[in-house]
């Protein structure tokens, strides 16, 4: 895994979380109004249904009526309620106490049309109180064709409609996309074109500063040269951040076993002056040698933004100690520290929990990246406002 393709995957994925975050409020927005216009849908084709019903069932009604009037004329002749096959019925008084009913379950009169339990039900009021009957009661069983219509049609009409939902938000996300990517592309483009124009002028000066014979200099002469040493090593290092993150798929990668303690001595002398410029003891404790087969410039690299942190989050007069012992190698700093809650967001790219101090956030990104390519293991530990320690194992 390069640095480049490390940097395609993280502007993926925050594309993706882009695109998860829109897709899922859109997505229930989508649901609300699909949602809102089924429902009326539905309650359209069940008005419809009982509108339908109800002239069946005004027509049960007057027939009931009739037969109640006879039944109230003769009542003396026979005592028989009337019953029918097609319809259930019943009978309230003006108080809505039930009279008497043809239908084995309970009908209520506080509605005058409605449906209920599959069956429609309608409620008249009677002219003339037959039987002391104020509120005829009819109720039919509903044959459900109209739901199993409205059903396949609500299906359909989802289907269709979250079709039609997803293509226009997929051209909405789209839209509003394409600014985001023309401005990484242009960023993207920008920094590999300031990194290229970064190489000679930074190289030129850190090798133009090492071959200068400092013995031969004067104090003030020799404090210009040490300004002008750490400036050049500070730019220099940014430069290689920046190469690898944006040239790593072009670095040629040339593994070979690395003798872990030189390499550490190598870094340390590199960084000495930019330690001294704060104040800064640099020290090493050694325990064995062990070699690690890895890219000796990616090896370092990690190393050195190692270091680079220590001393960038140190304290004036800080201490810096590398130990290295059983194939684990350990960069304590007596800096400012992180905060318990922070540490597992450290090795995030942009991640910065200090603005006290310098950078851009990159560096223990650029560490998990190459550790990543190579199986090594991070760990960091701290104590907020004393001490931080990164340990990486093999």
């Amino acid at each position: 895994m390069s640095a480049s393709k490390n940097r395609v995957t993280d502007l993926a994925s925050s594309e993706k979380q882009t695109l998860f975050r829109f897709a899922s409020l859109f997505a229930l927005l989508s649901i609300i109004i699909i949602g809102g216009f089924s429902y009326m849908y539905f309650s359209a084709q069940r008005e419809l249904m009982l509108q339908e019903k109800k002239s069946t069932l005004e027509t049960y009604s007057k027939q009931l009526l009739q037969e109640l009037k006879f039944l109230h004329v003769n009542f003396d002749k026979t005592q028989l309620y009337p019953r029918h096959e097609e319809y259930e019925s019943a009978i309230f008084d003006s108080d809505k106490k039930l009279i008497f009913s043809s239908a084995p379950t309970t009908l209520r009169v506080d509605k005058i049309l409605y449906l209920e339990d599959a069956y429609v039900t309608l409620v008249s009021i009677a002219e003339s109180y037959y039987l002391g009957a104020k509120y005829v009661v009819v109720k039919v069983k509903d044959d459900g064709v109209w739901l199993k219509q409205t059903r396949k049609e609500l299906i359909a009409f989802n289907v269709l409609a979250f079709v039609f939902m997803f293509v226009i938000g997929y051209a909405l996300l789209r839209l509003f996309l394409k600014p985001m990517r023309d401005a990484l592309a242009l960023l993207d483009r920008f920094i590999k074109d300031t990194t290229h124009e970064l190489n000679t002028p930074v190289s030129t000066i850190v090798a133009n500063i090492e071959m200068i014979d400092k013995s031969m200099l004067d104090e003030k002469t020799l404090k210009k040269i040490n300004r002008i040493d750490i400036g050049a090593k500070t730019i220099s290092n940014i430069y290689q951040d920046l190469t690898y993150l944006t040239l790593g798929n072009k670095i040629v990668t040339k593994d070979e076993e690395l003798d872990v303690a030189r390499v550490i001595e190598e870094r340390m002398d590199y960084f000495k002056s930019l330690a001294d410029a704060k104040k800064v003891s640099l020290s090493k404790e050694i325990i064995d040698s062990p070699t690690l087969l890895m890219d000796k410039a990616k090896f370092s690299k990690l190393l050195d933004n190692l270091i680079s942190n220590a001393i960038k989050y140190n304290k004036l007069k800080g201490s810096i100690k590398i130990t290295l012992q059983n194939n684990v190698m350990s960069v304590e700093d007596t800096g400012v520290g992180i905060a318990k809650e922070h540490i597992s967001k450290m090795q995030e790219r942009y991640s910065r929990f200090n603005n006290s101090s310098g950078g851009f956030g990159l560096g223990l990104n650029i560490v998990s990246s190459i550790a990543k390519e190579y199986d090594l293991k991070i760990k960091i530990d701290s104590r907020e406002k004393e001490w931080t320690k990164v340990s990486v194992s093999w």
